[in-house]
């Protein structure tokens, strides 16, 4: 229910984008993962290890109230799951790490290339006034 509650907005700004704006985020998404994994390969090299989100579950006992068939109020004991993301450290090969951060930033270069040409032929396509 909290997710949907932080979409809303979103979808609201989403829902105002010209169709021009449109056509540049959809062009530019992969040059916006590419510099995202260049972002996490770089803390991880700088860390000198890498954080995997791990879901760590928990039983949380408390008092529920309740109403019996005849309307009556009762509170019992109940036991609710409660989820959470944690952060755990995970060794990596840092050569690994660096020769993929190599590769990235060489995608990256052609991506910007090709993601400028297709911002061009958005804006043509789509010219604001």
């Amino acid at each position: 229910m909290r997710h949907a509650l932080f979409a809303l907005p979103l979808l609201a700004l989403a829902a105002c984008e010209t169709p021009q704006q449109s056509c540049i985020n959809d062009v530019a998404r992969e040059l916006r993962t590419v510099n995202a994994l260049i972002a996490q390969t770089r803390g991880n090299i700088d860390r000198g290890f890498a954080l995997e989100t791990r879901q760590e579950t928990r039983e949380v006992r408390s008092t529920c109230r309740g109403r019996t068939e005849s309307g009556e109020a009762v509170r019992v004991r109940c036991e609710e799951i409660r989820v959470r993301d944690v952060n755990v450290p995970v060794t990596i090969d840092l050569d690994a790490e660096r020769t993929k951060l190599r590769q990235l930033e060489s995608r990256r270069a052609n991506l910007q290339t090709q993601t400028q040409q297709s911002i061009a032929q958005c804006q043509a396509l789509y010219p604001e006034a």
